[in-house]
């Protein structure tokens, strides 16, 4: 680390907005995904729940590839993965962009789900490379990017489709990866002084292929009967091979994510809550970005564009960084955990008002407002819950793996939107009845009432575990992650 009275170089001076375009990178990746939906299923001829696997491979490969970009990044191998992830990224969009089919779209999308591991490489690098005066700003400036980039990333990415066709969404986030790819090129330092550090080859295998298979149970499950023999034998498959990778995770000496720090109940409240929330919240932006672009003619809907889709998922965005703000402030008045059913309450009342309250397009975008500010608030406490409850050198680890069942939520819930509203269209129809949604949004409430339950169980009785003694927490915030994820960082910033 430089020493704090030494004037900065030009290169050190870039280091900050490079690292800040690679979050935006995450975000123009993400913004890929939901609104275009229905057109992919247009242009590419295929269902809408075929058409949702664009946006479920993404962070399907994002569950797998972050946690093996961060054991592969703390090493001497920092600079290479993230340079190897922006390549991926590149081939990715330009695979997506050619009018080659939808198996060559679906291909490039699994490979910008690499991109989804870049924002802790970038955290890390801030934290080694800065000053301490600089790392910190630079890291909450991180820590934000990926969630305002969305709400930025999806009525661009939604204009430049509607003007020209949906691949030149897919061309631009190649320009922009080929731009971060070369600017990180020139900027990025060297970490070849740091220890290497095995990777878990077997781990990450066993990972992907248990929630591959998972996933496509759950995609498929209308297509071929619930009761169907493949099905069931695919959902067996998948459950054996999650066994047998919590086993393997156990035993192995240098594990891709260290499952023994969920033995604590504070971890365990925050991974849980990780999961079950991340269903959620991809639960509601896929029905609500399918709803609004429906044509009027179905008898609910309102027939809107690319872009006015991406718009209502703005105030997710915009309400989702306030609440990262307000969490701190907050946690000045009531402990920590208490701050998570604040959380719960305000996405259940999202979920309300979508069931009850969606016949004007205003009321979209007061959904999605209200459920940016509860989701804000229950990820920007989780980490700090972590941070709290683990020793300083087991951060990093268990904040990866929170990270890796946020990613794993996200991709359930985007499969198990596609597989509710399937289950409502009628035969011979590609739409799915005004039932679909309402069932949908019932479905999402219950899982916040049930991630509530959780937590309240899991935290039964340790009411303080919220305040940790004041040591550890200043330990974990002198030793930050270098595999943390941005809301980690926001709180660690605030708490400093």
């Amino acid at each position: 680390m430089q020493a704090a009275n030494k004037q900065p170089t030009v290169r050190e001076r870039a280091l900050v907005p490079v690292l800040v375009s690679l979050g935006m990178l995450v975000a123009v990746v993400s913004s890929l995904g939901a609104p275009l939906i229905p057109t992919i299923a247009a242009v590419e001829h295929v269902s809408l729940t075929d058409a949702q696997w664009s946006l479920t491979v993404t962070l399907l490969v994002g569950a797998v590839a972050t946690p093996t970009m961060g054991r592969l990044g703390d090493g001497p191998r920092r600079r290479q993965v993230i340079l190897g992830a922006l390549v991926a990224v590149l081939l990715g969009s330009v695979l997506a962009a050619l009018p080659l089919g939808f198996a060559c779209l679906v291909t490039g999308r699994a490979l910008q789900g690499v991109g989804l591991g870049l924002t802790p490489l970038a955290i890390a690098t801030a934290r080694d490379a800065l000053p301490a005066e600089r790392s910190r700003p630079a890291v909450a400036l991180l820590s934000i990017t990926t969630v305002a980039g969305v709400g930025l990333g999806y009525p661009l990415t939604g204009l430049i489709a509607q003007s020209f066709d949906v691949y030149a969404g897919f061309w631009f986030g190649a320009v922009v990866s080929a731009a971060a790819l070369v600017a990180a090129a020139i900027v990025l330092p060297s970490t070849a002084h740091r220890a290497a550090r095995p990777l878990d080859v077997l781990g990450a295998l066993l990972l992907g292929a248990a929630l591959a298979g998972l996933l496509f149970v759950l995609s498929e499950a209308e297509l071929w009967g619930w009761t169907s023999a493949r099905l069931l034998a695919l959902a067996a498959g998948s459950v054996l091979l999650l066994v047998w990778w919590v086993a393997h995770e156990l035993r192995t000496p240098h594990p891709l994510v260290d499952l023994r720090l969920a033995r604590d109940r504070v971890v365990l409240t925050a991974d849980v809550t990780a999961l079950i929330a991340g269903v959620a919240m991809y639960l509601l932006m896929t029905v609500v970005t399918r709803f609004v672009q429906t044509p009027t003619s179905a008898g609910y809907g309102f027939g809107s564009s690319v872009v006015v889709t991406g718009l209502v998922l703005l105030p997710f965005s915009v309400a989702s960084v306030a609440a990262g703000r307000l969490v701190p402030l907050l946690t000045r008045r009531i402990p920590l955990a208490r701050v998570l059913p604040v959380g719960y309450v305000i996405s259940l009342a999202a979920m309300l008002i979508f069931v009850f309250a969606r016949d004007s397009l205003w009321e979209m975008f007061a959904v999605m407002g209200v459920a940016g500010l509860g989701v804000g608030c229950t990820f920007a406490v989780m980490p700090g819950l972590i941070v709290r409850a683990v020793p300083a050198h087991e951060t990093g680890s268990a904040i990866s793996f929170n990270q890796v069942l946020r990613y794993v939520g996200y991709s359930t819930g985007s499969a198990l939107s596609a597989t509710v509203l399937q289950a409502h269209t009628a035969a011979g129809h590609t739409l799915p009845s005004g039932d679909g949604y309402l069932t949908a949004a019932l479905l999402g409430a219950g899982v916040w009432v049930a991630t509530g339950v959780v937590c309240l169980v899991l935290l039964r009785n340790r009411s303080a575990a919220a305040d940790t003694a004041p040591l550890m927490t200043r330990r974990a915030n002198a030793d930050a992650p270098e595999q943390g994820e941005g809301q980690t960082a926001q709180v660690l910033s605030a708490e400093r």
